[in-house]
């Protein structure tokens, strides 16, 4: 298939698709390669880059077509789309604590909070962008959380790399440390 071809052929699998697609998926189903793939999206992100109101996202190892911010306002009248309410400080506090360190435990947001964040939690997976990413090897065997794909388009991020870098801090407290506390513990009883 024709890079023009392929372009257009990837075009319209992710416009009818809705969501984000694979690239794993998208080169068994077309029949190429990953090289060819990469090469016909950059086709598609110039072609949307000027005079277009919808983009290309790329998501880790996915694409999906979206519409570009600039138009959300115009999209939400029209078709009369309600936006879930903003997320409350004590939320973002603890996605961002869970973003930058995942997966993670409920107790770690909580002693990095210093607060109760049972609520929190199973409001940001309720909205989707956390998901349960198994369970640690510990007295109880917590569940560690994760972001989701959810979180990387609600953000605009394509990977996690993306993410701001946290300034340097002292003092903060680590996943390790706290299978470390939590085995010591575990050990001196």
């Amino acid at each position: 298939m024709e890079i023009q071809e392929l372009s257009n052929t990837l075009e319209a699998v992710l416009f009818a698709s809705g969501e984000p697609v694979e690239c794993k998926r998208l080169c068994e189903a077309l029949g190429t390669d990953i090289t060819s793939i990469e090469d016909a999206a950059a086709m598609l992100e110039e072609k949307y880059a000027d005079n277009s109101g919808i983009e290309l996202l790329r998501l880790d190892s996915a694409f999906q077509l979206a519409t570009k911010q600039e138009y959300a306002p115009h999209i939400k009248s029209v078709l009369e789309i309600k936006r879930n309410s903003a997320l409350s400080p004590a939320a973002m506090e603890a996605l961002t604590i869970i973003a930058y360190n995942q997966p993670v435990t409920k107790a770690f947001v909580e002693s990095v909070r210093g607060v109760d964040s049972s609520g929190v939690v199973n409001s940001l997976v309720e909205k989707g962008l956390l998901c349960e990413a198994g369970r640690l090897d510990l007295p109880g065997r917590p569940i560690a959380y994760a972001t989701t794909e959810t979180f990387l388009r609600a953000f605009r991020l394509s990977s996690l790399k993306d993410l701001p870098p946290l300034p340097e801090q002292s003092g903060q407290v680590t996943i390790d440390e706290v299978i470390e506390a939590a085995q010591a513990a575990e050990d001196g009883e």
